[in-house]
């Protein structure tokens, strides 16, 4: 049996996260408390206490899934066969997998919600969910459209989410439905990311990561940008910095883990998506999420 930890991105956090682990757990404490002191504000106020809008700031999302993730999976002492994570939850894996340091992974995250938020003010646009059609007919369509607009997250098959400008978004979604898309549905989301209007947030973020030490994880990481099971730093490190403007194949990532044998895999942080998406690959394989102790 080979066993596969998995971890959310933005989108899945909620009120009171994480709260039992820091009452629970010293070593869970001690590492919130050196995430206040690294962020320079008491993120755990926020996470524990805060109202969902105060969580929906994009400088406490980010760090806030990443923590929960990290330190609910170093309480439980996982020892993974492979990690991955979606989008924000790929620097949870590079932790997890030691591939980063705890310190390095928050404040990498830290720098990279902060990055993205400004993209987003200086270049607005949006992202849809596309329901019910093949990823060649979505990519096709996206490619036919004048201005900016790609697949940005392949999720599971039958459900891929468009990214880009936001007059592109909607005439994408106008086609797609057209097409025969069984929804097409804009989401609540601040920007475009994982598409080409991220790349001022990408070159911010290129040189915090490159100055940022990365080692050889423990198991393979499954990245976002390929969706092969990378074990040498110098490529994981150049994934990374590819991933905001690029797609997250989690589809392709989830398809390779089970073709290497993995059917067991665990969800890590906030939330129960991935286990769902995972599921909907292959519903043979084993899966479960965990929130708490």
């Amino acid at each position: 049996m080979k066993h596969a930890y998995v971890f959310p991105g933005q989108g899945a956090q909620y009120p009171g996260m994480g709260k039992d682990l820091y009452e629970t757990s010293a070593e869970a404490k001690q590492m919130f408390d050196k995430a206040n002191e690294i962020l320079g504000f008491n993120i755990t106020d926020i996470m524990f206490n805060g109202t969902a809008d105060e969580l929906k700031q994009t400088k406490v999302t980010q760090p806030a899934v990443f923590l929960h993730s990290v330190i609910l999976a170093k309480v439980l002492g996982v020892k993974p066969d492979a990690v991955a994570g979606h989008s924000l939850g790929e620097f949870s894996a590079l932790v997890v997998s030691g591939a980063l340091s705890f310190e390095d992974g928050l404040r990498l995250v830290s720098k990279r919600a902060l990055a993205m938020q400004a993209c987003c003010e200086q270049q607005p646009g949006g992202m849809a969910a596309i329901l019910g059609l093949e990823d060649s007919v979505v990519e096709q369509c996206c490619e036919a459209i004048d201005g900016v607009v790609v697949a940005a997250n392949y999720n599971c098959p039958g459900q891929i989410v468009i990214s880009g400008a936001n007059e592109a978004v909607d005439k994408a979604c106008e086609q797609l439905k057209e097409a025969g898309a069984r929804r097409a549905l804009r989401l609540p989301v601040g920007g475009a990311f994982h598409s080409p209007l991220m790349e001022p947030a990408r070159a911010e973020l290129e040189k915090a990561i490159s100055e940022t030490e990365f080692h050889a994880p423990s198991c393979p990481i499954y990245q976002n940008v390929d969706a092969q099971p990378q074990t040498d730093s110098e490529v994981i490190k150049r994934n990374v910095i590819a991933q905001l403007t690029a797609p997250v194949r989690w589809t392709q990532s989830a398809r390779n883990m089970i073709a290497d044998g993995i059917d067991t895999y665990t969800e890590l942080g906030p939330g129960n998506v991935l286990q769902g998406l995972i599921k909907k690959v292959d519903t043979q394989v084993s899966v479960e999420s965990k929130a708490t102790l």
